[in-house]
């Protein structure tokens, strides 16, 4: 079994990790300094901020099986971060649209979001996605208690799902990125429900 790293060497993994996790932005700040946003410069930024929001979602997701799989528990450590790190991007999403693309014009933003449906399932998706991050402290999980902050962060699951039907029905015909999250959210949601119909077939 692998041993857990100790207090210092987990401070180190998580600045690296953070580092990390702000490569998306710091390369989109670039290409928008150099001038590499292509002719359509707000569109890049919304399908990357989005892109890598969902990617951070699945992330997140990934760090209790990996945990299981590879006897880390220390990589719960990281989740917090991670899935903050998804709201971020979440945010920096939202507000791409809501400034740039729509220039806090709500009602013409209001009526998009009727209109069609994949900005319906987007915003949808963003909306549950803020009380995981208003309750990611310590103290959320006291006031709470566990078993509901346990409950209410299980809608993840749901968030990741709208994420990437948002994506399917965004990009139409090319659906081969949409296809490949789905597949990796499939199987992170099958190794969330095999080991507790396991636990209810021994029982």
């Amino acid at each position: 079994m692998p041993s857990s790293p100790g207090k210092s060497a987990i401070g180190w993994i998580k600045a690296a990790v953070f580092a990390l996790c702000l490569f998306p932005i710091g390369g989109l700040g670039w290409l928008a300094f150099s001038d590499g946003l292509g002719a359509n410069p707000i569109e890049h930024i919304t399908r990357a901020t989005g892109w890598w929001t969902l990617a951070f979602l699945l992330i997140t997701l990934t760090v209790t099986p990996a945990r299981r799989l590879l006897s880390m528990p220390w990589l719960l450590r990281l989740r917090r971060m991670l899935g903050l790190f998804a709201f971020f991007y979440a945010c920096l999403h939202f507000t791409t649209y809501l400034w740039l693309d729509q220039f806090f014009d709500w009602a013409a933003m209001l009526k998009d979001i009727a209109k069609r449906p994949f900005i319906t399932v987007g915003f949808t998706a963003f909306v549950l996605l803020i009380p995981l991050a208003a309750t990611s402290t310590n103290a959320m999980v006291k006031r709470l208690g566990a078993r509901r902050w346990q409950a209410l962060h299980r809608t993840v699951y749901v968030i990741a799902t709208l994420g990437v039907v948002h994506f399917w029905w965004l990009v139409k015909k090319d659906v081969t990125e949409p296809a490949w999250f789905a597949a990796v959210l499939s199987a992170l949601l099958s190794a969330r429900i095999a080991p507790l119909l396991l636990a209810r077939y021994r029982s």
